[in-house]
């Protein structure tokens, strides 16, 4: 599986072809589907640019995007777009659209009182666990863990995403494994999740750049370069 990040905290200061609108969302997922990606990552703005959790910023995108792909949709929830864990909760409570499924960093606060909820409203959840952090020990100590969809394994290398890797092994219960990483990491990561039969992600969340050095003009040509990426090859410099 290969899922496509459209966006992520990234905005047009970074790069012009980073979707910010419901429109631009649509329109890069449907290409990036027909690139070849099996599942969509947003981060919903609000017209200023920053990520939010609104249940009316969410309806819309969740419309917009979902009108022109037919795959799972996913969002984020991360502390950034609400900071207060309470806050964040009745948040989430409060969409009247659903996603298809939910990204918990379990190292932020409250991540499983938030994970419980979107289970509760039948929203798949996707737990997010960074190599540097406490959420992968947090993670296998966790009630919830059984019941989430996958494990979104982010490490900034090789070496520290085996070292996840391998300690994940050690949970009880298995889950499907995603592995990424971001800017220089993306796509070595891309590369080792292939080798290790696991699923991947790409898009502009996690770089901007093509594996040959050269800016990436769309989230589909990221996609396309990911699926015609040798899962041995090496990056230019």
């Amino acid at each position: 599986m290969l899922q496509v990040c459209l966006n992520g905290g990234r905005g047009p200061g970074e790069s012009a072809a980073v979707p910010m609108t419901p429109v631009a969302m649509a329109e890069a997922a449907a290409a990036a589907v027909a690139a070849g990606a099996d599942d969509v990552h947003v981060h919903p703005k609000t017209p200023c640019g920053s990520d939010t959790l609104s249940p009316r910023v969410l309806a819309d995108t969740l419309a917009a995007i979902r009108a022109a792909v037919d795959v799972p949709v996913g969002v984020t929830t991360g502390v950034w777009a609400e900071p207060d864990p309470v806050r964040r909760l009745a948040r989430v409570r409060s969409w009247t659209v659903l996603p298809d499924r939910a990204a918990v960093n379990w190292h932020e606060p409250g991540a499983e009182a938030l994970a419980s909820a979107l289970l509760g409203r039948g929203v798949a959840v996707e737990a997010v666990l960074r190599w540097d952090t406490d959420g992968p020990a947090r993670f296998l100590r966790s009630s919830v863990a059984p019941r989430v969809l996958r494990i979104v394994a982010e490490a900034g290398s090789e070496s520290s995403a085996l070292a996840l890797l391998a300690a994940l092994s050690r949970s009880p219960h298995a889950r499907p494994v995603l592995l990424h990483g971001r800017d220089a990491a993306a796509w070595p990561l891309l590369r080792l999740a292939r080798r290790q039969g696991l699923a991947a992600r790409i898009g502009l969340e996690d770089t901007l750049f093509l594996p040959d050095g050269s800016p990436a003009r769309t989230n589909a040509q990221l996609v396309s370069a990911a699926l015609a990426e040798p899962a041995s090859a090496t990056v230019s410099a």
